[in-house]
């Protein structure tokens, strides 16, 4: 049996990312990849954002080294480790503290799933209520309580009558919902003739990933904060994919001034991919009693070791700085795509290094995302579907090697949409 015979023959139907690019991947750094046979892809994926400081960063790769090498503890549980200890001092004095975030630490199953279900199950615990409020094209991961505030179609398919609890509210721009929509649900909130059962917590993206690219204004993140506060509710942000320095700030609600009640983070709060989560709970909240909310790998030490060094790569200037200097490059280019194929892309979408193109035609996005594997981009769609290319380099990339994948799928672009609506590239 040859190796990638061993995928098709013993590995699940449920694989996906490898049906688009069937390339067996063996080395990666920075924002290059390696495949077998040496051929080399730019990453503007970045493991879904879970690589945003790009794949094996020199100083974290030789933190983790050296803390093997001295026999660190791996698995610890929750017992206090020297790992555990010195990353609760680091992100406390150069995240939370900056910011005067209150907010206290809980290390849940390592999934970006599994801090959204305690951020649910501790918002009924606390309240006693059981109703959520999720929104239009919300996604927050793939287990029962995650999934029942996660609004696409596809996702709950075959489990629609489990996934119950849930008040739907349109998103800031959906069909051009605003805030009047806040509060006309506010209103029927409070009415005890409204018909929506006391509210538990509202749950929410600032800015939705897998959902298009969709951005929150400010006054609509406030006017939310405030209808949470008054309804007694708990306000989740989901920062799953958004956090850590993706969309130019370490939070994405940062923009907005508002203080979530709950935030949760993941993805790259290890800074190269390391399996971590962390519910952040604001002290009048933090209601569980010991062991009400566990997980066999909430003690990743070695997530811990990585993860303090990325928060020092967040804290340095010259870093946020470049964030912004490419965030501007792409922003650029977005601009330029718009204009030079309006017939075929509908708008750019997104903010900071969390943004993409939006097609007219869903089946012109998918054309030109295989397109751009085949010129070796590492690259997804999203949206409900699959109409918004996804530009997600590490927000560390090399800008000459940015700039040549972003030519790589300008080309892709020109070679794919302009032969289907009959122009020429302006």
């Amino acid at each position: 049996m040859d190796q990638m015979s061993n995928f098709d023959d013993l590995e699940s139907q449920v694989r996906y990312y490898c049906r688009q690019t069937p390339n067996m991947f063996v080395t990666a750094r920075g924002a290059s990849v390696w495949d077998a046979q040496g051929n080399e892809f730019t990453d503007f994926l970045s493991g879904c954002g879970s690589l945003n400081l790009g794949h094996n960063p020199p100083g974290i790769k030789a933190a983790l080294i050296r803390y093997l090498e001295a026999d660190g503890i791996g698995n610890a549980l929750d017992f206090h480790t020297a790992a555990k200890c010195k990353f609760i001092q680091c992100f406390h004095d150069h995240v939370l503290a900056p910011r005067k975030l209150p907010h206290l630490m809980q290390f849940t199953g390592p999934t970006g799933a599994n801090c959204v279900e305690a951020a649910i199950k501790l918002s009924r615990k606390h309240t006693g209520r059981r109703t959520i409020v999720a929104f239009t094209n919300a996604f927050h991961g793939m287990s029962m309580g995650a999934l029942s505030a996660t609004g696409s179609r596809k996702a709950r398919r075959g489990l629609e009558g489990h996934l119950d609890g849930i008040v739907r509210l349109p998103f800031e721009g959906y069909r051009e919902a605003g805030i009047g929509e806040l509060e006309r649900f506010a209103a029927m909130a409070s009415d005890p003739s409204g018909g929506i059962d006391p509210i538990a917590a509202i749950i929410v993206e600032a800015v939705q990933g897998e959902g298009g690219l969709n951005v929150a204004s400010d006054a609509w993140l406030q006017r939310l904060r405030r209808i949470a506060t008054d309804l007694g509710a708990l306000l989740i942000v989901d920062d799953v994919q958004a956090g850590c320095a993706r969309t130019g700030r370490f939070f994405s609600f940062e923009r907005s001034g508002i203080v979530p009640d709950l935030v949760c983070l993941s993805k790259s709060i290890s800074g190269m991919g390391l399996p971590m989560a962390l519910l952040l709970v604001a002290p009048k909240f933090d209601t569980w009693i010991p062991g009400e909310h566990s997980g066999t790998f909430r003690g990743n030490s070695l997530a811990f070791v990585a993860a303090t060094k990325a928060v020092g790569h967040f804290t340095d200037p010259d870093f946020v700085s470049g964030i912004s200097i490419r965030s501007a490059i792409l922003d650029r280019w977005l601009l330029e795509m718009v204009s030079a194929f309006p017939q075929a892309i509908d708008r750019h979408k997104g903010i900071g290094m969390m943004a993409g193109l939006e097609f007219k035609d869903p089946t012109c996005a998918a054309a030109v995302a295989a397109g751009a594997r085949e010129r070796r981009l590492l690259i997804e769609t999203c949206g409900p579907d699959d109409q918004v290319i996804k530009v997600f380099a590490p927000l560390n990339i090399d800008v000459v090697q940015f700039a040549d994948g972003l030519r790589r799928l300008h080309a892709t672009i020109e070679t794919v949409c302009a032969p289907r609506i009959g122009m020429k590239a302006a």
